[in-house]
């Protein structure tokens, strides 16, 4: 085990995690291809394959929305126009980053196993991108319906901006929170998987957005 705060055991960690596990040449990854009832296709994680990237981590930084990028096939470049298969949009890549801790690094192109992060696209998580030559996901387009849902709403009414705020950045986070509103009592309904789900959320508005609710 290893604590970056104390920054005890790190190297040792970092040091197992390159000796033990698989690199992404190792590793078999599937895709779903949406034009073929969700069959599953392997992926080679060849640079001349179809670009296949999974939109994974969402950040809100000073410069908008930083979509984190895992790419499974082919080779994203800075300027390309690539395909979110989730919503069907066309959209621009125009500055591509690699992360080190807060420091960003430019960069022209990521390959198959990289992590890269990207600026101004706007995606939900698990969002899948391709090159719009193949229209594969990572993840199954079928989201599964809310289990529990709960009325929420923010102690102080000044907090309202923030409260909406941070609902609408969970429901691009996680397709399974759902917002709505009650049409007899007008209160806010969060939905989720479960209990623990909704709590989770319900505390993250107060600690990054500073919203008790």
């Amino acid at each position: 085990m290893g604590s970056a705060f104390k920054n005890k055991g790190v190297q040792p960690l970092l040091d197992g995690v390159v000796s033990f596990l698989p690199s992404p040449n190792e590793v078999n990854n599937y895709a779903l291809d949406q034009n073929n009832n969700e069959e599953r296709v392997t992926l080679t994680g060849s640079p001349d394959g179809p670009l296949v990237a999974l939109a994974f981590k969402l950040e809100e930084g000073r410069f908008g929305q930083l979509t984190y990028l895992r790419v499974y096939e082919g080779v994203i470049k800075k300027g390309d126009f690539i395909i979110n298969v989730n919503t069907g949009k066309r959209i621009k890549v125009p500055r591509l980053v690699r992360m080190h801790s807060n420091d960003m690094e430019d960069i022209q192109e990521a390959h198959a196993g990289q992590i890269v992060a990207v600026f101004g696209i706007e995606c939900a998580s698990g969002d899948t991108f391709t090159d719009g030559s193949v229209k594969y996901t990572m993840t199954s387009m079928n989201v599964p319906e809310p289990v529990m849902s709960l009325a929420v709403q923010p102690v102080s009414k000044d907090s309202g901006g923030q409260f909406s705020k941070a609902l609408n950045r969970f429901q691009k986070e996680d397709p399974t929170f759902r917002v709505g509103l009650d049409p007899e009592s007008g209160q806010t309904i969060i939905s989720g998987m479960g209990e623990l789900h909704l709590d989770i959320y319900v505390e993250r508005m107060r600690r990054e957005y500073k919203v008790p609710a």
